[in-house]
């Protein structure tokens, strides 16, 4: 069965609640597997500590309805028990709507909801806005609420009455608790890898949970999904599930040895899914993580590199004096190694990077740009190819989504890092020999030309899930092939070539 952990708006709890419960059954000696509603990687990052298995995105909006429910049953049915956190508030979608909702996956997955609701400063009003939360869809089922924030057995007594009129189950009651605060910074809560407490809170939500949850009643809503009836497993069928088109260059299978690709991982880059590594292992290729944050040189052999997303605007004076890794990016783009890089991995690739505090960092000084922090921009973005590039063909129509606070100045490059820049007279992507990448669209969000391109290069803000586009890892493995057939030669990780000029191509 499982359930759907919502609640009316972010910041109620969900995700604490997903924590604890998860936290209490590894304390059972019981597998789990999580699930979050959504295009979201910190939330997951902290499932997949306490759970001890990857947290898999379900959004049908990224990946496909038929995706979203494969991964269900596919990963679901392997634990012995099972939540899906939801996204923002039940009904939040895209633009207005509640589509890719919350609302959305449990109604196409048949799952009842649990509702989380932030009380500390509510009493009988909680009735009107549960009330109004179960019956705006009788589609979906609503199985019970969980309060948080209580502040006193008397606040109980008052909520509980309140929720008894209009017959919804309570279950269970969360107080204040000094472990039940998690930071959080500009994009989300804090990575695990940033909490030193992890371990102690674990013990402390598995004890809240036990202490103040309705286990009885929770119990059996985290009941395992059943397996299709096809029995297919997951991991075989991740190559399988792609949404959009193909074409015969995207090659054949993946050859008997595999090539080596590197992807960027440390508390600089770290938003990725969990497909996006077992994608590119299912097409032949071999993943090795790259620490610029820890001035590491590329790995030996390796034939492609990934740059996800992260937080590379908090790490800027530690990128900057990262000059082993950062020379040796700079190399690999002269010399025509395919690079993909996405939203914190496309803030790698620019002149400057101004930190939190104002200061200006200089990072590899392929693009054109200096970022700085600005407005945010969020939300789904319809993307379509304005020509044949590392990963997209020309007309292609991709759905990713943006998230971020960093904007993009256009720099005049013949200028030194640090040095007062005038305002580009051409377009920035007529630099390095880039093209424009695609024309993003969405939801009060006009159209306009983002992104950099070339044969070897794919440089964006926008976030792509790779089971939705399963040419990316394939295009990629064409890509690291022909490199290595092209060049003969294998990365050895030397010391780093000096910069090249601004006409060296990324």
């Amino acid at each position: 069965m499982a359930c759907l952990i919502a609640a009316p708006c972010s910041g109620s709890g969900k995700t604490l609640v997903s924590l604890a419960l998860s936290a209490l059954v590894r304390r059972r000696g019981q597998t789990i597997q999580t699930f979050k509603v959504g295009p979201d990687y910190l939330d997951p990052q902290l499932l997949e500590r306490v759970s001890g298995r990857p947290c898999r995105n379900l959004d049908p909006l990224l990946c496909g309805e038929a995706w979203v429910q494969r991964s269900f049953w596919g990963f679901g049915s392997q634990a012995d028990r099972c939540l899906v956190e939801g996204v923002m508030g039940l009904f939040d979608g895209r633009g207005s709507s509640a589509e890719g909702s919350s609302a959305a996956v449990a109604e196409q997955l048949n799952v009842p909801i649990v509702l989380v609701v932030e009380a500390s400063r509510q009493a009988g009003s909680l009735a009107a806005l549960v009330r109004g939360f179960r019956d705006h869809d009788p589609g979906l089922t609503i199985a019970g609420v969980v309060l948080n924030g209580v502040g006193s057995e008397r606040h109980r007594a008052l909520l509980g009455e309140a929720l008894a009129a209009i017959a919804m189950p309570l279950l269970g009651v969360l107080p204040r608790h000094d472990s039940l605060a998690l930071p959080s910074r500009h994009l989300g809560l804090l990575p695990p890898g940033e909490l030193a407490d992890l371990e102690q809170r674990q013990g402390e939500w598995a004890a809240l949970a036990e202490r103040h949850l309705d286990l009885d009643q929770l119990w059996p809503l985290m009941e395992p999904p059943q397996a299709p009836a096809d029995g297919l497993a997951p991991i075989p069928w991740l190559r399988q599930q792609g949404q959009a088109p193909s074409r015969s260059d995207d090659g054949p299978a993946p050859a008997s040895d595999p090539l080596a690709i590197a992807i960027a991982s440390d508390q600089a880059f770290h938003f990725r899914y969990p497909e996006a590594a077992e994608l590119l292992e299912a097409e032949g290729l071999a993943v090795r993580p790259w620490s610029p944050l820890a001035d590491e040189p590329l790995p030996a052999g390796c034939r492609a590199l990934v740059l996800p997303g992260g937080y590379p605007e908090l790490h800027g004076a530690q990128l900057a004096h990262s000059q082993r890794s950062l020379g040796e990016l700079r190399r690999a783009a002269a010399g025509g190694l395919p690079i993909y890089a996405e939203c914190g991995g496309l803030l790698l690739l620019g002149q400057e990077l101004v930190d939190p505090a104002g200061q200006a960092h200089p990072m590899a000084g392929l693009l054109p740009f200096r970022a700085r922090r600005g407005s945010l921009s969020l939300g789904y973005r319809q993307a379509i190819a304005q020509g044949d590039a590392l990963v997209v063909r020309r007309g292609e129509t991709w759905l990713g989504h943006e998230f971020h606070r960093w904007q993009l100045e256009p720099l005049d490059v013949g200028a030194k890092a640090g040095e007062p820049r005038e305002p580009l007279s051409q377009p920035a992507t007529a630099l390095c020999g880039t093209r424009p990448l695609w024309q993003l669209e969405g939801w009060g969000h006009p159209a306009r030309i983002e992104g950099w391109s070339t044969a070897t290069l794919h440089a964006s803000w926008l976030h792509l899930h790779w089971a939705g586009c399963s040419m990316i890892p394939r295009r990629l493995r064409n890509a690291a092939a022909q490199t290595s057939a092209g060049t003969g030669t294998t990365w050895s990780g030397a010391n780093p070539a000096p910069r090249p000029s601004s006409s060296a191509g990324a």
